[in-house]
């Protein structure tokens, strides 16, 4: 009986494979089906830095991106989470309002733990799931455990710069504090990308924070060995001052990101898995450092020259792909995390008829339209008609609940909670996919938009630049007053209940969130 049952057990399996494969077959081939997904992420480039978005009060050429823009549709009316970095790449990442984590205002700060919890779902986890190759090349600013004891997170903070440094740069350093940079940097750095859904991860997390290196998934590249020159924490350069890779140079980050992006495409574009690639880039956030084939090209300063160095790595990312041959079976997303940042000369490039905001009032960090309305644009040949625009409402949390209705599946449960599909609009449909939006200044302050109606709930932008208004808080109508000039607060008391009712509600819908105290932000009654 034994022999008899070594030789079923072969059959057995043989038939097995033998049904199995057919099944197999089909998985793969509707995983070649799927859209391959690019999705770049610019940083800090406003609505009005977009020349298409921007005909007549924008003055640096982005060709590129405004190819794109004819090859797909281009979206009017797109917000972030906030009007700052990290929160919005959550949002993004994970379909969720930011402000539902303990990130209810500001960014994620220097050395500060990882904010997508481990059991949050997000793009990358879905597409996974789906049969995707992911990676993630860029800016991740949203935090990692680096296993630091607290005299660590003493040293790495002694060294001085803008955020906590008062001012006061380090410029030397003991072999004592180099032996346990080592240290530090030869663990791993635990939940970033790799840890978020993430195949593999290449960048510098956040390019004027140290460390000065790139970090390769879980891992820096190379173990940094001396301080950053102080020279390299001037003019809107590095911010804080920390351990460097020897001959670490700021201008060069960009083009390895475009390297690595490129290197991806062309990789992925020979294998039967569809891909998935985010890319958040890190310009043109500080540190204003283009290469010198773009320095002095604009006329307008650091952040315009390196605007049009940002469209021209878009650009041969876009141009890696098409050669590839998998552009017309790729989903490509162009968009920003914010506005324009008012200290890099926002004001002096408005002086010279660049107006990075566009028509709206405020920058990076607002309440007000400036600080959260941002480019984006989708390409996707044979879905996405070309040349098309779109003024409807929506925003960047829309992306994860969109591509699951592209791939014709369903989120898990309580993921996404804040994401509405485009799908409908990228076929053409001319019907509102989301009712209200809720965009946050770096305080907190929050916005909330209905329709063409937008309230503020407290004073002023809440951004870097505080304006003081009158009233408890603003109420606009953007159909008429883009510009926000003119506040409808103490006119529609009605309206305002109403809108801060449905605000109570959204913001409540989920009673496992942490609490937000938005309220704090408006004058006593």
């Amino acid at each position: 009986m034994q022999a008899k049952g070594t030789t079923v057990k072969p059959i057995l399996t043989l038939l097995t494979a033998l049904l199995m494969a057919p099944l197999a077959a089909l998985h793969s081939a509707h995983a070649r089906q799927h859209p391959n997904i690019l999705i770049i992420l610019a940083d800090d480039l406003g609505y009005g830095d977009v020349r298409c978005y921007n005909p007549e009060r924008g003055k640096i050429p982005t060709p590129h991106i405004d190819a794109l823009a004819r090859e797909g549709m281009r979206f009017t009316d797109a917000h972030t989470s906030s009007g700052v970095c990290s929160p919005t790449r959550y949002a993004l990442l994970t379909g969720r309002y930011h402000w539902r984590t303990r990130l209810q205002s500001g960014i994620v700060p220097y050395l500060g733990e990882p904010l997508i919890a481990p059991e949050r779902v997000t793009i990358a986890d879905l597409l996974k799931q789906q049969g995707y190759r992911t990676a993630a090349i860029g800016k991740w600013h949203l935090g990692w455990d680096m296993q630091l004891t607290d005299d660590d997170r003493k040293l790495l903070k002694s060294y001085g710069g803008k955020a906590g440094g008062g001012g006061k740069v380090a410029t030397l350093t003991t072999d004592a504090e180099r032996a346990t940079w080592r240290t530090i940097y030869s663990r791993e750095f635990r939940g970033g990308p790799v840890d978020a859904g993430f195949d593999s991860y290449f960048g510098t997390d956040v390019p004027n924070w140290p460390p000065y290196c790139f970090i390769e998934n879980k891992r820096t590249v190379g173990i940094p060995t001396e301080l950053l020159p102080a020279d390299a924490l001037k003019k809107n350069q590095a911010s804080l001052q920390g351990p460097a890779l020897a001959g670490w140079k700021l201008d060069a980050i960009l083009p390895a990101l475009a390297d690595r992006a490129c290197a991806f495409i062309e990789d992925r574009a020979k294998k039967p898995e569809p891909f998935f690639l985010y890319l958040p880039l890190t310009s043109p956030h500080t540190p204003l450092a283009p290469t010198s084939e773009w320095r002095g090209k604009s006329g307008l300063g650091d952040f315009a020259d390196l605007v049009m160095q940002t469209d021209a790595i878009a650009g041969r990312v876009l141009a890696t792909l098409e050669k590839s041959g998998a552009a017309e079976n790729t989903l490509v997303i162009f968009t920003s995390d914010n506005g324009c940042a008012p200290y890099i000369g926002a004001k002096e490039m408005e002086a010279k008829g660049h107006f990075p905001s566009g028509p709206w009032r405020g920058y990076k960090a607002d309440a007000w339209e400036g600080g959260h309305r941002v480019p984006f644009i989708v390409r996707w040949p044979g879905t996405v008609a070309p040349g098309t625009r779109c003024d409807a409402l929506v925003q960047q949390t829309d992306i994860i609940a969109t591509l699951a209705a592209a791939l014709e599946t369903k989120l898990p449960i309580g993921a996404g909670e804040d994401s509405v599909s485009l799908l409908p609009l990228l076929r053409g449909g001319t019907e509102p996919v989301r009712e209200f939006s809720i965009s946050h200044a770096s305080s907190g302050l929050p916005a909330l938009r209905r329709g063409s109606w937008k309230i503020i709930f407290g004073e002023g932008g809440g951004g870097f630049q505080r304006g003081a208004n009158p009233d408890s808080g603003q109420l606009y109508d953007l159909a008429t007053d883009p510009g926000e000039k003119k506040n409808l607060w103490a006119n529609k008391p009605e309206l305002v209940a109403e809108l801060t009712a449905a605000m109570e509600r959204l913001v409540n819908a989920h009673p496992n969130d942490v609490p937000l105290k938005w309220q704090r932000f408006l004058k006593a009654q």
